[in-house]
């Protein structure tokens, strides 16, 4: 049944608030630490290596094993399924072997009595290493061709023709660091054992289904033996996609073998060090342009750390290439992506996917084109939108549904740019300490796993006799707002408050085979799938009532005043009675697949997304150039969620992206010693934004023409990670603010995230002539 079916009768789109925004605000709302413990719980917590790259040769666990409060050790061998906790690849481990490959890389696990006991004893393991050389950087990595998969290249045309027939031709770069995710809950798992060797875990996790076949995979048990439950996260960002598995995996292990509850609760330090970042990522391009800073040709080059394993940076990395164009065209173009594999823990999904890293490097090129022309940035940007006759991507995907254009012309005048921009020149001309930039940037961001089998959802819906509604699908609550946005639709369809909705646990034996809650889908897929649950439903009620009522079928309608059956109407529960009387069924799956996508990973071609996301936003900074700190002063969002499902959540969604963005530009550094150990492993050492670091004025708005010209419910679109892209203003703002410091310097050699350190080192080699 098509979403046009059914219509809209004031449930969706409504400025609700969070699910569970009141027990979060009183203390109620229960994360996997307050679930009630058995009374024989065991704690457990894992002993880490303490080199990079060694051939492991010895364990010694005794002084492990005689601790107080010590239960069971488990390493490697104890392992009665395979060793394996990787997504795809078979490479990730869940205890090192024969090799360690990263500093902090799990040896053994623990269990005990307490918490405490159980982190006391892990520190007591003595591992006996061989050294090996390890590879820390990109730069190491290449050069002993250490990769996880060959490179990449997409593009189309002569590129070399194409640049050396350019009028203007320039070369730059841009290094970018990665990103811990910094989630309020860690990772954290309890796992209970069943009856006939069966296993429930209670996982902070967002990828349910994945958890449960690496469960089994390990243990050595059917899928059908595992059942992993998701009530909510304190947060996830990409975090605890794969990340989850580890911790889970160790703690279903342990609990297997003891015959009791086992509960892995990572520390911050321990959390840190054992789980992936966001890629960091080391970038070149050469472009051809015109007069007008029209682009002519682009060759782009990508190289990313990859850490020690595969986990997703294939399509991470495949996704940073499509994001390499953003908004704009490039009539000849090739992009090269190297995949460098490195003995440090192994980068993983983040906020973005890859999306990020692509697209501040358009971003950054374009700026570099309008400074060597001396021309506004917008101006360059507004001639390289796509656009007729200039609309097909690097992977041969036409952009169909531009609204760019307008949305940066809306953001233009209400964000009073122009006015704003020479407000800046004139700041800039009387000032010498302080420097202010201004910088509107847009986003065009892909809606949909790249892997393209990924994009399916699942649904259960249930109806009671009271006329209460139960609903489970398959995506996870990770503070996104995604479990109100479901209900939401379910209540539209039969036309109840959304109250009357019971919003459940994600369990994998209600819902199987799900994918995970990433790639900004869970709304999309889950949204659908529950749409067409709680259709089946509604057909079946319809049905029944025409015949009960003696109606015709079109003379059935759901309001909120009850149900209208010609000249009758009864209450929706006193429907539901009615229809259990007459033995018809109240409970129904969902299932959405999402239709038109398809890619050839091969040539890199293809149509890989359904639809794009867009968005603009308009960033003004201070600078002192004598310490290097710089405040955001002013932010303006313009965004496009098509038909929001629930304002308040998307406007929540936008401004939480763009904060978490920023921090990945300006102040979030991961910092490594020399033996490969992370030196900022806690909140003392790694920097995320705070309340005081949000804009003083920050204006955030809804595209009000935004309509989906895809089918997706309710014609919608996607929130979650789109607008974290949105902060590449913020960083081109400083690029200019520090470039003002030196007006005849050249173009700023400025890096990210852009730390007072690397905004001196930036402005010092301005001075030197080294721009």
């Amino acid at each position: 049944m098509a979403d046009r079916e059914i219509q809209t009768l004031g449930a969706v789109s409504r400025p609700l608030p969070h699910d569970s925004a009141a027990a979060q605000i009183s203390g109620t709302a229960l994360y996997a630490d307050d679930v009630p413990e058995a009374a024989n719980i065991l704690h457990g917590a894992f002993g880490l290596s303490t080199m990079a790259h060694a051939r492991l040769t010895g364990l010694d666990l005794s002084a492990v094993q005689s601790a107080p409060g010590v239960v069971a050790v488990f390493s490697a061998i104890n392992i009665p399924g395979k060793n394996d906790v990787s997504p795809f690849a078979g490479d990730d481990r869940l205890f090192a072997e024969d090799e360690v490959v990263y500093h902090g890389q799990a040896l053994f696990l623990v269990v005990a009595s307490s918490h405490q006991a159980a982190r006391r004893a892990a520190k007591l393991g003595k591992a006996a290493y061989e050294p090996l050389p390890p590879l820390l950087s990109i730069a190491e990595a290449l050069a002993a061709d250490s990769l996880i998969e060959p490179a990449q290249s997409m593009g189309r045309g002569d590129v070399a023709a194409a640049l050396a027939a350019s009028p203007h031709r320039l070369s730059g770069r841009l290094a970018m660091g990665g990103q811990d995710h910094f989630y309020l809950e860690g990772q954290i798992a309890v796992a209970t054992p069943q009856e006939q060797g069966g296993m429930h875990v209670l996982s902070s996790t967002q990828h349910p289904s994945e958890v449960q076949h690496i469960i089994a995979r390990v243990l050595g048990l059917a899928d059908a033996q595992v059942t992993v439950e998701v009530r909510r996260m304190g947060g996830g960002f990409g975090g605890k996609e794969t990340q989850a598995s580890l911790f889970a995996a160790g703690a279903a292990l342990a609990a297997a073998a003891a015959g009791r509850q086992v509960k892995i609760r990572a520390d911050r330090d321990d959390d840190m060090v054992l789980t992936g970042k966001r890629h960091e990522f080391e970038t070149g391009y050469e472009v051809g342009f015109d007069e007008e800073g029209r682009i002519e040709a682009v060759s782009m080059e990508l190289a990313s750390r990859c850490g020690c394993s595969a986990d997703l940076s294939q399509a991470i990395n495949d996704r940073a290439m499509f994001h390499a164009d953003n908004c704009y065209f490039y009539p000849a173009v090739k992009i090269l992506s190297h995949r460098a594999k490195t003995h440090t823990v192994s980068a993983t999904a983040f906020r973005g996917f890859g999306g990020p890293q692509g697209m501040i490097v358009a971003e950054r090129m374009l700026d570099h084109i309008a400074h060597a022309l001396g021309k506004d940035p917008l101006s360059v940007r507004l001639a390289n939108l796509y656009g007729p006759g200039r609309d097909l991507t690097p992977y041969a995907m036409q952009v169909a549904d531009n609204v760019a254009p307008q949305i940066i012309a809306d953001l233009v005048a209400s964000s009073d740019y122009t006015a704003r921009r020479a407000a800046v020149a004139d700041w800039n001309a009387r000032h010498r300490i302080i420097k202010k930039g201004i910088a509107l940037t847009p986003v065009k961001f892909g809606i949909s796993f790249t892997t393209t089998h990924l994009n399916q959802g699942g649904a259960l819906v249930n109806i009671y006799t009271d006329g209460s509604i139960l609903l489970n699908h398959g995506g996870t609550e990770m503070g996104q707002g995604l479990m109100i946005k479901v209900a939401q639709v379910v209540a539209d369809v039969f036309a109840v408050p959304v109250a009357q909705v019971r919003i459940s646990s994600t369990r994998t034996d209600k819902v199987p085979n799900t994918s995970a809650t990433a790639a900004s889908s869970g709304s999309d897929l889950n949204g659908m799938a529950a749409f067409n649950a709680a259709a089946a439903i509604r057909a079946r009620l319809v049905e029944f009532a025409a015949g009960h009522f003696g109606v015709e079928e079109e003379a059935v309608r759901f309001t909120p005043d009850g149900v209208v059956a010609g000249a009758q109407i009864v209450s929706f529960a006193r429907l539901c009675q009615l229809a259990y009387l007459a033995r018809v069924s109240l409970s129904a799956t969902g299932f959405y697949a999402t239709p038109a996508i398809h890619y050839d990973r091969a040539s890199h071609t293809g149509r890989p997304f359904y639809y794009f996301a867009y968005g603009a936003a308009v960033a003004e900074v201070a600078l002192d150039t004598l310490t290097g700190e710089h405040k955001v002063l002013a932010v303006d969002i313009l965004h496009d969620v098509g038909k929001s499902l629930n304002p308040a959540i998307d406007l929540g969604q936008i401004e939480g992206g763009f904060i978490q963005g920023m921090g990945w530009l300006t102040t979030e550094e991961l910092v490594f010693d020399a033996d490969g150990r992370l030196l900022t492993h806690a909140p003392s050492t790694y920097k995320i934004p705070t309340a005081s670091d949000r804009p003083a004025r920050m204006k955030i708005e809804l595209w009000a023409p935004g309509e989906n010209a895809e089918p997706t419910i309710h014609r919608s679109k996607a929130v979650g990670e789109p607008p974290f892209m949105l902060a590449n203003a913020v960083f081109c703002a400083l690029t200019q603010a520090v470039a003002a410091s030196v007006p005849s310097g050249g173009f700023p050699a400025l890096d990210a995230p852009a730390t007072p350190e690397r905004i001196l080192a930036a402005i010092a080699a301005l001075r030197a002539g080294h721009g």
